[in-house]
């Protein structure tokens, strides 16, 4: 897996309560966006990499969002794979030339603690940067899933990710 952070910032806010100046809450505030690219040959990468991280996102308040070209999540791969039902959303048939705008949005409102979306071909800097800055400000994951073709390895060692056929129905 070839994984790229575009924004991995983190700010520490203190505050005193009542008397006790000594005593103070930390509030930790993450943003990250994450390109994972993923090569078709290898199915089983995505659950071995990615399905830890979103079980535990699971165990959060927020929703996870999953934006997908095309296919639709099987319920039964969701619960098999042990991530809440109750708050994995999917939105699939997205034309492609709107994802990013619908990732911005979603990851904005601070609703969903991951935002994945797939997209075929490589984002541009200022998309980039928009989603990382609507991760920031809504203090969630967002990953950028993006087949990496064949002949564009060339001789470098990239791993990839596919998300399972039994995935979806």
């Amino acid at each position: 897996m070839y994984s790229s952070g575009y924004a991995n910032r983190s700010t520490t806010f203190s505050s005193s309560a009542g008397k006790n100046a000594r005593s103070s809450a930390a509030y930790m505030s993450t943003g990250l966006i994450s390109e994972v690219l993923y090569r078709e040959d290898q199915p089983m990468m995505t659950q071995l990499l990615l399905l830890p991280l979103l079980q535990q996102l699971g165990q959060q308040d927020r929703w996870q969002l999953w934006l997908t070209p095309q296919q639709k999540l099987s319920r039964e791969w969701v619960q098999s794979a042990g991530l809440p039902l109750t708050k994995v959303m999917q939105v699939s048939q997205m034309d492609p030339c709107h994802t990013v705008e619908s990732m911005v949005k979603a990851l904005r409102t601070g609703n969903y603690s991951v935002v994945i979306g797939w997209f075929t071909e490589e984002l541009t800097e200022m998309e980039q940067h928009r989603l990382a800055e609507a991760a920031e400000e809504g203090n969630a994951l967002g990953f950028i899933m993006r087949p990496v073709r064949m002949n564009a390895l060339g001789n470098g060692h990239l791993s990839g990710l596919k998300i399972h056929s039994n995935l979806y129905h």
